[in-house]
């Protein structure tokens, strides 16, 4: 059974920072893309960050690039979300997934709540 479990989200402050954490089992991810998408209440669904579990190439959405960092740590089957200089607009459900294309992403966790502060 495939399980992503995220965790570390919070509430913090304006200017503050967050690492969450996706904790992956079930399965080998070794030619998959890991994604970070968040969703604000009303909102659409938002590509936050993607990396390539393989070859460790990321890319960002352009409202968090120079704050956000994605990384994933194979011996631990854990993909991370460093969160830096949060902003109010960062507030959302944070969600980790898996697939075999940014496009297709088959597996989800259940989410992880991040509020920040003004």
């Amino acid at each position: 059974q495939v399980q992503l479990v995220e965790s570390g989200g919070g509430l913090v402050q304006a200017g503050g920072s967050l690492r969450l954490s996706c904790a992956v089992s079930g399965r080998t991810f070794s030619r998959y893309i890991m994604g970070w998408f968040r969703q604000a209440p009303g909102k659409e669904r938002e590509r936050v960050a993607a990396i390539s579990w393989t070859i460790g190439n990321a890319n960002y959405a352009d409202s968090v690039k120079g704050r956000f960092t994605i990384s994933r740590d194979a011996a631990k089957n854990t993909v991370y979300l460093q969160m830096n200089s949060l902003k109010p607009e960062d507030t959302a459900v944070y969600y980790c997934a898996a697939g075999v294309n940014i496009g297709t992403m088959a597996y989800w966790g259940q989410g992880t709540q991040v509020t920040v502060s003004s």
